[in-house]
C-alpha cells in the first residue's frame, strides 16, 4: 500500500470511530430527528453535486426500489436508532456492540446461502463471536456503569448491527453494478426527505450549544461526506481486503474517545468481550480458500455471493463479511 494509502487508512480508522462520540454530544442538545436530518442533509448537499457531475445518478433508475430498501436499512433506520440508544448507554459500549457486524454478516450469509460453506474454523469463529456479543450485552454489565434500564438501548444497538449487516446482502445482489458514490448520494437524499417533516416538528426553539453544533457539522461534513469520498479512494489504492481492517479498528477508536473525552468507564469485562468478538470475526470471515500465487481470477470466490460492508469503486472480490462496494460501516 502506498504512503497515500496508509494516510487514508489512518484517516478512515479515526473518522469512522468518531461518530459515536459526536452522536453522544449532539443527542444531549437536539432531538434525535433533528440530529439525523442535519447529518444526512449536510452529506447529501456535499455528495449529490459530485454524483451528478460524474453522471452516476442516471444508472440508479433501473434499481431504484432496491436503492430505497438499501437506504432504509443502512441509513434511515440505524442512524435514528443509534442516537436513541446512546441516550441510555455510553458511546464506548455502542461502538463495541456495533463491532458485532461482521459476525452478523456471517450468520446472515449462512442463513441465506450467499456465502461459502463454513469450515470448522469459521464455525468456531461464529460461536466465539456470538459468545462475545452475549458477554457484552449480558446482565453482568450492570456492574460496569450500565444501569438495569439500558437493556432496551443495548437491543437497539444490536438492531443497528443487524441493519448494517443486512444492507450488504441487498447491495451485492441488486446494486453490484451501479456506481457506489451515486448510491450513497441518493440514499442520503432519500433520508433527508424522509426526516425533514419529523425534524421540522421537533426543531429546537433556541440555538443549540456550540459543542452540539460542532458535533452536527462534524457528523455531516467529516463522518459522512468526507468519509465516503476518502474511502472510495482508499478502496482504489489499497483494495477492499486491506481497507476492511478499519472494521476492527473503529470500535477501539470509539472506546478511546469515549474514555478520554467524555470520561466514560470501560471495564475489563467489556474489553474481554470486544477481544472475543474481534477474534470470532477474524475466524468467521476468513475466506474458505485462498488461491495460490499466480492463480487465475476465476479461482477467486464469486463476489456476487459475498456480503460487503463499505463502499468502493470497481468490481473486485473481497473476503466474506468484510467491506466491499456499498455500505457505511460506521455509526
Amino acid at each position: 500500500m502506498s504512503r497515500r494509502g496508509w494516510a487514508m487508512f489512518a484517516a478512515m480508522s479515526l473518522i469512522w470511530g468518531v461518530p459515536y462520540l459526536l452522536i453522544k454530544v449532539a443527542v444531549g442538545g437536539v432531538p434525535v430527528a433533528v440530529l439525523v436530518f442535519a447529518r444526512v442533509a449536510i452529506g447529501a448537499v456535499l455528495l449529490l453535486p459530485v454524483a451528478v457531475r460524474r453522471g452516476q445518478l442516471a444508472a440508479l433508475r433501473p434499481v431504484l426500489p432496491w436503492v430505497v430498501a438499501f437506504a432504509l436499512v443502512e441509513i434511515i433506520l440505524p442512524w435514528f436508532v443509534l442516537p436513541e440508544a446512546e441516550l441510555g448507554i455510553s458511546s464506548s459500549l455502542a461502538g463495541l456492540l456495533v463491532a458485532s457486524v461482521p459476525i452478523i454478516v456471517a450468520v446472515l450469509s449462512l442463513l441465506t446461502g450467499t456465502g461459502d460453506r463454513p469450515g470448522p474454523l469459521r464455525w468456531a469463529g461464529l460461536l466465539i463471536g456470538l459468545g462475545g456479543v452475549a458477554l457484552l450485552a449480558g446482565p453482568d454489565l450492570a456492574g460496569s456503569g450500565v444501569t438495569s434500564g439500558t437493556g432496551r438501548a443495548v437491543g437497539e444497538v444490536l438492531f443497528v448491527a443487524v441493519c448494517y449487516a443486512t444492507g450488504p446482502l441487498i447491495a451485492n445482489r441488486k446494486l453490484a453494478e451501479v456506481p457506489p458514490l451515486g448510491v450513497t448520494a441518493a440514499c442520503l437524499a432519500l433520508a433527508t426527505v424522509a426526516y425533514a417533516p419529523f425534524a421540522a416538528l421537533r426543531w429546537p426553539s433556541a440555538v443549540p450549544p456550540p459543542q452540539v453544533l460542532a458535533s452536527l457539522a462534524g457528523l455531516g461534513v467529516i463522518c459522512t461526506a468526507a468519509a465516503f469520498l476518502i474511502f472510495f479512494r482508499l478502496i482504489a489504492d489499497a483494495g477492499p481486503a486491506r481497507a476492511s481492517v478499519i472494521t476492527y479498528i473503529n470500535p477501539a477508536v470509539a472506546v478511546l474517545l469515549g474514555v478520554s473525552v467524555l470520561g466514560e468507564r470501560v471495564t475489563p469485562l467489556m474489553l474481554i468481550a470486544f477481544a472475543t468478538i474481534l477474534a470470532g470475526s477474524v475466524l468467521a470471515t476468513r475466506p474458505a480458500r485462498l488461491p495460490g500465487p499466480g492463480a487465475p481470477a476465476a479461482a477467486l470466490p464469486d463476489r456476487a455471493a459475498l456480503p460487503a460492508r463499505a463502499a468502493g469503486p470497481g468490481v473486485v472480490p473481497e473476503a466474506p463479511g468484510l467491506p466491499g462496494r456499498h455500505g457505511t460501516g460506521q455509526g
